[in-house]
């Protein structure tokens, strides 16, 4: 729509009466307003992936000022938390010579070896202190399969193990979710390309997530998600009022 065209739309409705209303006021500034039938997930803002912990994403810690701004604005939060067992498949010192961010084959398939990190009960597994979600409802804990590493909070990496999360959003009426946290081209973008497979409209709010940008994962994720319809947003495009 041109702006000349957008202006007499506006005046149009103006004059029914209806330009005053919140939605339409949002709809004009190009907002977008989260309903009863959308969720907000929060992936892994965990002690482990900030600054001082065990695997840190860069600025990791910046995202939740972002995050307990927007959050106000969901009726409906699920928060996601690694949480691995000692001497997990994919830390690699449980291989010998083995070093962290090489690679090995599972029997599901490549996997990327990380430094020991996220172990159940730590301090390190903690979900950061100063994150605030006063609607947050459930806690999915993924990665504590010795054999399997998990991503995805919908999915397990054998691409075959479930965590339930699809048909609780689904049976609460759930619709459309807005994807937040760590990593953005691991844990992240896993999520919301399962959630897409799953039937849900999903977007990720970019500038409420970081990343690790291993050998150019970041572009890369970016690039799949939105082959999948995954759609990118700033926190700035949501109405939280």
């Amino acid at each position: 729509m041109n702006p000349t065209h957008r202006r007499a739309f506006l005046h149009t409705l103006s004059l029914a009466g209806l330009a005053a209303s919140a939605p339409l006021a949002a709809l004009a500034a190009g907002k977008v307003k989260p309903g009863a039938n959308s969720a907000l997930i929060v992936v892994d803002v965990q002690n482990c992936f900030v600054t001082g912990g065990t695997l840190p994403v860069k600025n990791g810690e910046e995202v939740v000022p972002v995050i307990n701004k927007i959050a106000g604005a969901f009726q409906n939060i699920v928060v996601t938390q690694d949480w691995h067992t000692a001497g997990h498949a994919s830390f690699a010192s449980s291989y010998g010579g083995k070093k962290p961010f090489e690679t090995t084959t599972l029997k599901y398939g490549q996997q990327v070896l990380w430094p020991d990190h996220c172990v159940q009960g730590t301090d390190d597994a903690a979900l950061h202190k100063d994150l605030k979600l006063p609607t947050a409802q459930l806690i999915i804990r993924k990665g504590y399969n010795k054999g399997v590493d998990s991503y995805s909070a919908f999915q397990e990496a054998d691409r075959k193990t479930v965590t339930g999360l699809a048909g609780y959003l689904k049976a609460r009426g759930i619709k459309t979710l807005y994807v937040t946290g760590l990593a953005t081209d691991f844990c992240v973008a896993w999520t919301a390309m399962d959630a897409r497979a799953a039937g849900f409209e999903v977007s990720v709010i970019e500038d409420a997530c970081r990343g690790i940008d291993l050998n150019g994962s970041l572009a890369a994720a970016w690039k799949q998600m939105t082959a999948k319809g995954v759609k990118r947003l700033q926190s700035a495009d949501l109405d939280l009022a």
